[in-house]
């Protein structure tokens, strides 16, 4: 199925997504776009499916209900006389390239040098050479201020180093948008602001992104929209300083009182 799309269309179109794991309902009916170059924060208590959504866009977690759509198309699905039939492993895996995402865990391969890390993925998936993979995951290592460690293994680096090796790896395959989940969790509070600056970097450049963040000063300062979830629904969304200066939900006011912003 694609969806009708035009220059106004949103890159990611999420409608009424349903996700239960079990008896838990996560997901109650999540509606959500994100326009191209549009960068979208998710904030909202531990269990309030932030995490679930994004891991659906990319089919990490399987939807039961709802659409998800990037760029018109349908991921993981095709909608045929009423009935929704999953597409193969193959045509799912190319959707999943449209998009690249960075966990709260690294993920890295222990046993190979930063700059194989990056290049794997363009080798392995994006068929290239191994000349011209080392130039895309140069560049990237460059952007991400890494370049001098390109030979380092992973136990040499520091977890915000590691990070930013994995937000070079995901983006050197060129997705249309950028999901992160957490990316700042796992790391030491002076680590945070390496790996959150290279994400507002990518942002000013355009980078269309979804994110996960309980940085409420940072998802106040990168953001276009933020999205606050609780128990599963979408409460609130809308323009930074309004969702943080003028919560229109109880709700979102005692989260934030929580998150001392």
């Amino acid at each position: 199925m694609n969806i009708g799309q035009n220059m106004s269309s949103p890159l990611l179109k999420i409608e009424n997504l349903h996700k239960s794991f079990g008896a838990l309902e996560v997901l109650r009916g999540v509606d959500l776009t994100v326009s191209k170059g549009e960068v979208v924060s998710l904030i909202g208590s531990s269990g309030s499916g932030k995490t679930t959504s994004l891991r659906c866009v990319n089919l990490l977690e399987d939807y039961d209900d709802g659409v998800v759509a990037i760029d018109g198309e349908q991921i993981g699905y095709q909608t045929g006389n009423g009935n929704r039939i999953r597409r193969s492993e193959k045509e799912i895996a190319a959707q999943r390239s449209m998009t690249g995402m960075v966990f709260q865990q690294f993920n890295l391969f222990p046993h190979i040098s930063a700059l194989d890390n990056v290049t794997l993925g363009l080798i392995k998936v994006k068929k290239l050479g191994k000349v011209e993979a080392t130039a895309v995951a140069e560049r990237w290592l460059e952007r991400v201020g890494l370049i001098d460690h390109r030979n380092h293994f992973p136990s040499q680096m520091s977890g915000g180093q590691q990070q930013r090796v994995a937000i070079a790896r995901a983006i050197a395959m060129s997705p249309k948008l950028m999901l992160f989940d957490e990316v700042t969790s796992a790391l030491d509070p002076e680590l945070v602001s390496e790996v959150l600056n290279v994400i507002q970097d990518l942002a000013t450049e355009g980078m269309t992104m979804l994110l996960v963040t309980h940085e409420m000063q940072f998802a106040h300062e990168v953001s276009n929209k933020v999205v606050f979830m609780h128990e599963g629904k979408i409460v609130e969304e809308g323009p930074p300083k309004i969702i943080f200066k003028n919560p229109e939900t109880r709700r979102l006011a005692e989260f934030l009182k929580r998150s001392k912003f």
